[in-house]
């Protein structure tokens, strides 16, 4: 078994992180290239992301970041923490051989939140949002082979984050007056656009892992639920992974976790997110093993999963470290490391 956390880690010193990181995860695990939002504008997703952009420039307006002709300042500055991040992961990791996990927003997230040059979202225009998509792939193209030259031991995962996608494919998405809605995209168009994505990175012997928002608990998801679209939309997407929140004060439901089964019978991983980050920045405590390893285990048993199949699974956080000090968050990964290993010794004895 094994652990990693979804990408978000506190600080703005990318050294410091990174060593943190693969430190605490190292080979048997699933260490990540750590985000540090807390550095301001262009360490955020959005930012992030955008600044693997093939020939789509952008720059942060008050509306947001939105394409325009030149690259503006802070779509550069962007770039420089990028190549920085590069730079402090290639020392971090000197020497290191074992799965690494990237993480990116997903073209229909950034579709929703880069703006036309002048006018709505991107994600309104079909040209546009099509542009996006080739342009995003190009650049994580050109972005995992910086990764592997710098680090050639690593097996590279990307975790493509999509927290907008159920508005996207609800309609749920605002107007740039916020008082409208954006209309939705068609499910099998934002499925087909993954897949692209997803097996662009296969080609290129790079493993990837969809994230979306968990429904809120319940066992019968109304129609307008992201449950009811959204996963079976990703399971069937051609990641190799799934990663969803699934802490034990939001339990998911059954509806879901059969949907779950699904792709843990197809072969595909799922990467749980038992620690409740919010919870712990909020002055929880941190969970003792016992309890994650209940979040895991209750409803595998309930659905009847078998034991066997907790090899397909990799324990994380419900969201980023960012809101808590690198001192908890490295203690944090600890949890899982050994949440990790107490599910080995339940699957040894199955």
């Amino acid at each position: 078994m094994r652990a990693t956390a979804t990408g978000a880690w506190p600080g703005e010193h990318p050294l410091e992180a990174a060593r943190a990181v693969i430190g605490e995860l190292g080979a048997e695990h699933v260490p990540f290239a750590p985000e540090l939002p807390a550095r301001g504008p262009g360490a955020d997703p959005t930012g992030r992301t955008a600044a693997l952009l093939v020939e789509m420039p952008v720059d942060l307006q008050p509306v947001g970041w939105r394409l325009v002709d030149h690259p503006g300042r802070d779509a550069r500055r962007a770039a420089s923490m990028r190549t920085a991040d590069l730079d402090a992961l290639a020392e971090a990791a000197d020497g290191y051989s074992g799965p690494l996990k990237l993480q990116v927003l997903g073209p229909w997230s950034l579709a929703a939140s880069v703006w036309l040059p002048r006018g709505e979202r991107a994600v309104v225009d079909e040209g546009a949002a099509r542009d996006l998509l080739g342009s995003l792939v190009e650049g994580l193209l050109q972005h995992t082979a910086d990764v592997q030259r710098l680090v050639p031991g690593a097996q590279l995962l990307v975790q493509v984050d999509e927290p907008s996608l159920s508005a996207v494919l609800e309609g749920r998405v605002p107007t740039a007056s916020g008082w409208g809605r954006l209309r939705a995209v068609d499910a099998q168009r934002a499925r087909d656009a993954l897949r692209e994505l997803t097996g662009a990175l296969r080609a290129a012997g790079v493993r990837t892992a969809l994230r979306s928002a968990a429904p809120a608990a319940g066992d019968a998801p109304s129609s307008s639920s992201s449950s009811t679209e959204v996963w079976p939309l990703l399971r069937t997407a051609g990641a190799d992974a799934l990663v969803i929140a699934a802490p034990p004060s939001r339990p998911l439901g059954t509806a879901l976790w059969e949907q779950l089964a699904e792709a843990l019978e197809a072969g595909q991983e799922l990467h749980l997110g038992v620690l409740d980050v919010p919870a712990v920045a909020g002055g929880a405590p941190l969970p003792e093993v016992s309890a994650l390893l209940a979040a895991v285990r209750t409803p595998w048993d309930r659905i009847g999963l078998p034991a066997s199949q907790l090899a397909q699974v990799v324990v994380t956080t419900s969201t980023g470290l960012a809101a808590l000090s690198p001192a908890a968050a490295a203690a944090a990964l600890r949890r899982l490391a050994a949440t990790a290993d107490a599910l080995d010794e339940v699957l040894a004895e199955a």
